[in-house]
């Protein structure tokens, strides 16, 4: 995580925030100066992203750390210096199983390990490999409704289901919801759609896609600030859908190839001599005035 010292810039600011005592943390996407950082500093906030943790896969030769990879994010996130606003878990908390009571047994678990996080504003999502099977019954039972939406500092989230329904649709039921969620927001207002799945098809032979994806984006294409951050597919890839940007994020498990880079989406082997190579998770930084956002992907440290 210690990366601060390549961003100067980024811990100027944080310092200036606190010793001016201005109640928050607030970054923006580029250096403006601190006078115009004060005087937006309500606008302005950071999140922590993390995605595809797997709490039970078992496979050595993928990942033979898989018990303590999600310890050591929560270890990181714990030792950031800023907290974040609130942190957000977008899907596949576990690794799949045909067994209801072990299902719920690793999201027990994985609950519980979350539960470390000395931030306790953290928002969870299911992936498929929570809730396919079971139409998401037990993920609720330990967090509640699979889509909802929330407001922070002028951004208006809202978190979908895409994953629940095991043939991989939003539903008309949840489309509908949505449509009229966004009736009451200005077409200007700055919206962020987290999604497990991505929205567009990305590669739908690898189940890297939403099969009513396309009518989601087609509700959120009025809106000109629409910003979209999913998981599932385990690597760092961004998309353009008109002016709408897709972000997907690492896993904390094992990394998969790129889309259609080989017959087969296998994991990739783990390899001794680069421990965590291509895991991870990410700091976003938002500037509402613009709704902008600025990515920083952050490496899971071997040791």
């Amino acid at each position: 995580m210690g990366n601060e010292s390549d961003r100067p810039w980024l811990l100027d600011r944080r310092q200036f925030l606190r010793l001016a005592g201005l109640g928050g943390v607030a970054f923006s996407s580029a250096l403006t100066g601190r006078a115009s950082l004060a005087a937006s500093s309500q606008t302005e906030f950071y999140f922590v992203q993390l995605s595809d943790t797997h709490w039970g896969f078992n496979g050595p030769a993928v990942n033979p750390e898989a018990a303590n990879t999600l310890p050591k994010a929560v270890a990181a996130v714990n030792a950031l210096a800023v907290q974040p606003d609130f942190i957000v878990f977008t899907g596949d908390l576990t690794h799949t199983t045909d067994d209801p009571a072990e299902r719920r047994r690793r999201l027990a678990q994985f609950k519980e390990i979350a539960g470390g996080l000395k931030n306790k504003n953290v928002r969870f999502m299911a992936g498929e490999h929570d809730a396919s099977l079971d139409r998401g019954e037990a993920w609720s039972e330990f967090f509640g409704p699979t889509h909802y939406t929330f407001d922070h500092k002028g951004v208006h989230f809202i978190a979908l289901d895409n994953v629940s329904d095991p043939a991989a649709r939003i539903g008309e039921e949840q489309l509908a919801w949505l449509k009229a969620d966004l009736a009451t927001r200005d077409r200007d207002a700055p919206i962020v759609v987290l999604t497990h799945r991505p929205l567009f098809d990305l590669y739908p032979q690898w189940d890297w896609a939403t099969r009513d994806g396309a009518q989601a984006i087609e509700l959120l294409m009025p809106y000109r600030n629409v910003t979209v951050f999913y998981g599932h597919i385990h690597q760092e890839h961004h998309q353009m859908t008109g002016h709408i940007a897709h972000h997907a994020a690492k896993s904390l498990i094992f990394p998969l190839p790129a889309p259609g880079s080989q017959p087969k989406r296998d994991p990739i082997r783990w390899d001794p001599t680069q421990p965590y190579r291509g895991l991870g998770y990410r700091e976003i930084e938002a500037e509402v005035p613009r709704a902008t956002y600025t990515l920083t992907e952050l490496p899971v440290a071997a040791g």
